[in-house]
This record gives C-alpha cells, sequence and structure tokens, in this order.
C-alpha cells in the first residue's frame, strides 16, 4: 500500500520544508533509523517542535508505512500523522506496501478523507483484497467523501466480472450522500443500469460521473442515463459509451433548471455504439445554445464501421477532444474535423496506418485548428505535418509526431 497526497500547489515545497534540519529529522524519525527517537526529543529540548501544520504538510507526501513510522515518534507527530490536512486528498496503491497494514492504520483516518483516488490490481489477489477491503471500510466510515476515483492496472483476469468490487462501489454510492464524483473510467469491469440507478438514487449532489470505461460490452440503458439527469440537476460532466445517450438526455440537458453542462466524454467501441440510433445535429445545436462553455470528447475504436462514424460526427458537436483509432477510413474523419472542428478542437489522438493522403489530412488540419493544445499521431509523418503544426497552432504544448520509426512505447515532444 503507497500514499501520496497532492492538492494543487503541492508541486513546488515551501522554502521552510527545504531546510537540512527538516530533512535530517524525516530521514530520522520516518526512515527508522537508529537516530529515529533523538531527533525529535532534541528538537522539543530545543524549543524547535515544529508546529502541527508543518509537520501536516511534510506527512501528506509519505508512503502508509512511512506515516505509521512518523505516528510512533512522538505524541506530537501521531497527532500530525492523522490529522484532517493530511488526508484530505488520497491518492492509494494497493500494489507498494505488505499487505496487511491498510485497516489497521486507516480506520482511524478514514473519517478526514474527502477525495480518494485508488489503485489496485484485479488479477493479484493481495492488491484486489486490499482494495475492496479499504471501499468497505469507508461505508459509514467517511460521511464527508467527496471523489472517489478507481484505478486498474495490469491485467484483468479471464471471465471476471469483478462483482466485490463492484458491491463494494454500490455501497459507498448508497451511503456517500455527499458523493460530487466518481471515476470509473479505468474499471475494467462491465457497468450496468444497476450501478447508474444506485447512483442516482444515492448521490443527489453529484457533480460528475464517468462510466466510459473499456469494456466490450455495453450495458448502461437510454433510460437509466435519463433517470440519473432527473435526479442529479447539479451534474456538471459525464461520461458514457455512445449507445446509453439517447436524444430525450440530450432534451433533458437543455432543461432550464439545470446548472452549466460542461463536459460529455462519449466513447464508441462496441456493437451497441455501431447500431445506436443517430442523435440528430439539431439536437446537439439546441444543447450547445443552452451550456455554451460545453465540450465534447470522442473517442472512436475499430469497431465501428464507416457509415457509423459518419452517423457519429455531425457538424454541431463541439468537439474539443478527437481520439481516432480506426480500421476503416481515418482521412476522412479528420477532413471533417477540419471542416467543422476549427472553433473547438483542442486535443487530437490518431493510431492509423502511415500514407501520403493521412499526412495530407493532418497538414489541412493543422492549417484550420490553430486552438489545437495536443496532437498525438502514432504512426510515422513526413516533416511537413510536424512544420504545419509547429506553424499554425501557437498554443501547442506537446505532440508526438515522429518522423522516423522509433522503439515503443513514444513519448511526446513538450512544447517550451
Amino acid at each position: 500500500m503507497c500514499i501520496v497526497n497532492k492538492c494543487p500547489g503541492d508541486y513546488l515545497a515551501p522554502r521552510c520544508l527545504r531546510s537540512p534540519m527538516i530533512s535530517v529529522a524525516l530521514l530520522a524519525g520516518v526512515a527508522g533509523s537508529s537516530a529515529a527517537p533523538t531527533q525529535p526529543r532534541a528538537m522539543a529540548e530545543s524549543g524547535q517542535q515544529l508546529p502541527e501544520e508543518v509537520l501536516a504538510l511534510i506527512f501528506r507526501h509519505l508512503s502508509l508505512r512511512d506515516r505509521g513510522a512518523a505516528a510512533r515518534v512522538c505524541r506530537a507527530w501521531a497527532a500530525a500523522a492523522t490529522c484532517s490536512a493530511v488526508w484530505h486528498d488520497t491518492n492509494i496503491s494497493c500494489d507498494c506496501e505488505r499487505e496487511g497494514i491498510l485497516i489497521p492504520y486507516l480506520s482511524a483516518c478514514l473519517k478526514h478523507v474527502h477525495n480518494l483516488r485508488l489503485e489496485f490490481e484485479p488479477s493479484k489477489k493481495p492488491s484486489r483484497r486490499a482494495a475492496t477491503e479499504l471501499l468497505t471500510a469507508l461505508v459509514g466510515r467517511s460521511p464527508g467523501l467527496r471523489s472517489l476515483c478507481l484505478e486498474c492496472r495490469g491485467e484483468k483476469p479471464l471471465f471476471d466480472a469483478g462483482r466485490d468490487v463492484l458491491d463494494a462501489v454500490h455501497a459507498i454510492c448508497r451511503a456517500a450522500r455527499q458523493l460530487h464524483h466518481l471515476d470509473l473510467r479505468r474499471l475494467p469491469f462491465t457497468l450496468d443500469d444497476e450501478l447508474v440507478l444506485q447512483v442516482a438514487r444515492g448521490c443527489p449532489e453529484l457533480r460528475s460521473l464517468f462510466l466510459n470505461n473499456s469494456t466490450l460490452v455495453g450495458s448502461v440503458g437510454p433510460g437509466s442515463v435519463l433517470e440519473l439527469l432527473e435526479a442529479c440537476p447539479c451534474l456538471r460532466a459525464l461520461g458514457l459509451p455512445l449507445a446509453s445517450l439517447s436524444y430525450t438526455a440530450l432534451e433533458a440537458l437543455t432543461a432550464p433548471h439545470r446548472a452549466p453542462f460542461a463536459l460529455l466524454a462519449l466513447r464508441c467501441a462496441c456493437p451497441e455504439d455501431a447500431r445506436a440510433p443517430p442523435l440528430p445535429d439539431d439536437a446537439w445545436a439546441a444543447l450547445r445554445r443552452r451550456h455554451p462553455g460545453l465540450s465534447v470528447e470522442l473517442e472512436l475504436e475499430p469497431a465501428l464501421p464507416a457509415e457509423s462514424v459518419r452517423r457519429i460526427l455531425q457538424p454541431a458537436v463541439p468537439v474539443a477532444a478527437l481520439r481516432l483509432c480506426l480500421s476503416a477510413d481515418t482521412v476522412g474523419p479528420l477532413e471533417f474535423a477540419a471542416q467543422h472542428y476549427a472553433a473547438t478542437l483542442r486535443v487530437l489522438e490518431v493510431r492509423a496506418a502511415a500514407s501520403a493522403e493521412l499526412d495530407a489530412a493532418l497538414e489541412l488540419l493543422a492549417a484550420r485548428c490553430a486552438g489545437l493544445r495536443e496532437v498525438h499521431c502514432f504512426c510515422v509523418v513526413r516533416p511537413s505535418v510536424l512544420q504545419a503544426f509547429r506553424a499554425h497552432c501557437p498554443h501547442l504544448r506537446s505532440y508526438t509526431l515522429k518522423l522516423t520509426r522509433e522503439p515503443h512505447p513514444w513519448r511526446p515532444m513538450l512544447v517550451a
């Protein structure tokens, strides 16, 4: 189990945390060296005991094991290691610490956890057991939970429905009435209507919900999504498989009582998405008028035939991120994006076979979409493609545009 806490503004430690005395105290007290018992006492005897708020700033960056060691040094450190400032925003990895340390140490601190990001590997029993134990322990012990993000690493076992993990998520959604954000995009299990309806009943204050994960079976129906939208009027961001979205849901989003809607992330990857009824362009236009700040992210996967892609790409959709990984034509969608999404497109990702036609389409898009921030093309391109994006996209922050074949993984180039 490994815990790391990050909040906005944590990227640079305050000057007071860079002093040699604090570094020595951390190394001695937390790493378990022979000086551990003496350093805090020496500081206390000389009147240099660090304030609890400074200790909390340090301890929030430590692993669970090191927090436990710090809490055993002295009473002041124990109070700092278990205070709410340390646990408010918490990232936990269930693969970094020895098994069995999770619940004994966390049980007294769960009430302070407001925003939790939990990583685990479903194919490894200790990691998975630790994750489900933590989620189960959260029920009833963390009434102030505001945000939950689950991320799975590694391979998912075959024929694994993830019932243990999903049951724990259901229980949290029943208990966490103040939950604002639920992100299940990295959960490799099939999500269904039962879960969506539980969220609708149990989380009326929800602001964002992401269900657009990588499963190849869509089990969230448009009816449950419509009930979710009616039950959660404050919802501002929603991630779904395309087949889960309906014309009626788009109409519901235009209701005058709704909070401003900011993000709609749609993944099109399963047969249900290919067969989904088209969403008319006028419905998108009405939604855009009601929510002028709306951004749409589209992820199109190989399961989609060319005719389905043409139905999905509507001129009025305010596409901000377009990710293309198609087995069919990629040039046509790129040309369509250059013509209709020039004012909104900010992120482009393309996975396709290299060709002169693809290069020409990328150059056209670069010339028209000046607002692009990121471009990632996972095939070799000709030099003029790179030159076009560098010349026409002044806001470009990173790109993956390789002129020669390189070993994978390909790393993006950051623009100074």
